[in-house]
């Protein structure tokens, strides 16, 4: 009888799992277990690109690549994980309800922005947390060329000076120049609760990113939060103003609902806790990665972050792991010591660190070509070859942006 793995989700921690599960069943020459993914998509949709203007390559299929390395796509979204009677109940593509049984589960269903109860916050916020989103917010920038000239009209108020917070405000500049032209007086505000620029990113990076902001003319409200948002901007817990057409929403991120139906501790992300072989704790057929794991990444207390980064790793980890479980070989403890950080400055460049203190290695035009590199090759998924992918699937693989 043929064994299933059943991942859940074709982000990167998803697709990774995929693959690296078919390559250690491969090694092993083991027909008799397949490995199925779920999701609503059969594609990755490369999420750390979606502060971009241009989203049309931020789309990457996958049904080549998993028919290439023999992976089962079932196009659907879970709704229930039944965990003692070792199913997952979905909804498929026409709403029809159906369901798949597995032998090992891999949670790999990502995360979300976190909105909090805070009036307006879903009438008039938007994010760039998912394709959708992202694509409401452009069609919603390009319809303010039709609006009549006014400093509100000019105006994006970016909420939350995180990663996903400084890149959209860094490239907003010059995307609203592009629809209102060059000479258009354009403000763009990020609203943090830090007491300095960048803040949240750690001393030895916030200096570069106050000096881009400087040049660019991105301007911070720091130490208090938004309380209200509405049609015409937002209102300060201080009781300060800021009239804006336009609000993003960047502040925290929660992982996936589904984590919620699966016994084990979290973290405050709604994480769940695993092992070093990416099990969740308490259970003994399912495993948690990307997004969806409390992981340690190391022996000195560092954890995985929800960046696509740690997901790729963890995902080639859990794959292979989940496969191991199965055939009864030794799993490969998950690791990743080195910790880097390429953050996109807008037109001023993107700046380079190493290390969870974040050492400044590369600046302005060499950061940005860095950037470019990553954003558009390195993330990507592999050559739709069965060699070519399960080679690129190996967990002992250094990821290092």
């Amino acid at each position: 009888m043929t064994q299933q793995i059943l991942i859940i989700g074709a982000g990167f921690g998803g697709m990774w799992s995929a693959l690296s599960a078919v390559r250690l069943l491969d090694q092993h020459e083991r027909l008799d277990v397949a490995v199925t993914l779920l999701a609503p998509q059969a594609e990755l949709r490369v999420r750390p690109r979606f502060y971009e203007s241009d989203l049309t390559t931020t789309v990457a299929p996958l049904g080549p690549l998993f028919d290439a390395v023999g992976v089962h796509f079932v196009q659907g979204s879970a709704t229930r994980i039944d965990t003692a009677g070792k199913r997952v109940v979905y909804r498929d593509a026409s709403g029809a309800q159906a369901e798949l049984n597995f032998d090992r589960l891999i949670l790999a269903s990502g995360s979300q922005v976190a909105r909090p109860p805070l009036a307006g916050i879903d009438r008039f916020a938007f994010d760039v947390d998912s394709l959708e989103s992202a694509q409401k917010l452009e069609t919603h920038l390009q319809g303010l060329r039709h609006k009549p000239a006014s400093q509100a009209r000019n105006t994006v108020v970016v909420v939350g000076g995180g990663f996903t917070g400084i890149e959209t405000a860094m490239e907003m500049p010059a995307r609203l120049r592009a629809i209102l032209g060059n000479e258009a007086d354009v403000r763009v505000i990020v609203v943090d609760m830090g007491k300095q620029v960048g803040s949240v990113m750690g001393e030895q990076i916030a200096s570069v990113i106050a000096q881009a902001s400087d040049t660019l003319g991105v301007t911070w409200k720091l130490g208090s939060p938004v309380s209200l948002v509405d049609e015409h901007g937002v209102q300060l817990d201080n009781g300060e103003r800021i009239e804006a057409s336009t609000v993003v929403w960047t502040v925290g991120v929660k992982a996936s609902p589904l984590t919620q139906q699966i016994d084990g501790e979290r973290d405050a992300f709604g994480r769940l806790h695993v092992d070093r072989n990416l099990k969740v704790l308490g259970q003994d057929s399912i495993y948690a990665t990307g997004d969806t794991a409390y992981a340690a990444v190391d022996e000195r207390g560092n954890h995985a972050l929800m960046t696509c980064q740690h997901a790729i790793a963890l995902g080639r980890s859990s794959g292979n792991n989940a496969a191991a479980d199965l055939l009864g070989v030794e799993p490969i403890a998950y690791s990743q010591p080195k910790y880097v950080t390429c953050l996109d400055l807008g037109a001023w460049g993107a700046v380079f660190t190493e290390g969870w203190e974040r050492k400044v290695v590369l600046t302005g035009k060499e950061g940005k070509e860095l950037k470019t590199q990553i954003n558009t090759q390195w993330i990507y998924p592999p050559q739709a070859r069965r060699d070519i992918a399960l080679a690129a699937a190996d967990p002992l693989i250094p990821v290092v942006a």
